[in-house]
């Protein structure tokens, strides 16, 4: 019996799979992990057969679309791209009954700003992020991952977002 216990926790590892695969109790609502004093969450556990939505990599608004191609006016800076993919990813939410408080996980994609020394801006992301998530109106601090990256679909972006969402029970 020891050898299977073995073999199910390499399993586990393996593959990624959480303790709750292996018959621990589960969660009733989801449930937010992690340091108060961080703005995100460490982790984030979504109790089984919660629907949830996926929403594809969202790219920055125009914000002027004479500006000419290249120009920081035609999309922003970081946290400017970052404020509009934010208010796009909460249109679609509502689109289908749900709001940035049941957003549970994002990944952002960032590249250097050529305005900033061509380093990644990483305070404009926060910014922006911190005005949508972890505020009076919105608790929710999601787990999140921040990549860099060298270049996006278009090379005017800064930004791309991903994001996961649980509908509530």
């Amino acid at each position: 019996m020891a050898a299977r216990s073995g073999a199910t926790a390499l399993l586990l590892g393996v593959f990624g799979l959480s303790a709750v695969a292996a018959g621990a109790p589960q969660a009733p609502s989801v449930t937010f992990v992690g340091s108060a004093t961080s703005p995100i969450s460490a982790s984030v556990i979504i109790p089984a057969n919660r629907a949830s939505m996926w929403i594809s990599g969202t790219t920055p608004p125009v914000l002027k679309a004479d500006a000419p191609a290249g120009s920081r006016e035609r999309y922003g800076d970081t946290e400017t791209q970052a404020t509009g993919v934010l208010k796009n990813i909460e249109a679609q939410l509502a689109v289908q009954g749900l709001s940035m408080k049941d957003v549970v996980y994002m990944r952002a994609f960032l590249v250097p700003d050529r305005a900033k020394e061509n380093r990644i801006d990483v305070a404009g992301w926060n910014a922006a992020y911190t005005k949508a998530f972890g505020t009076a109106a919105n608790p929710t601090k999601t787990a999140r991952s921040t990549v860099g990256v060298v270049q996006l679909v278009n090379p005017d972006f800064f930004i791309e977002l991903e994001a996961f969402a649980v509908y509530p029970k």
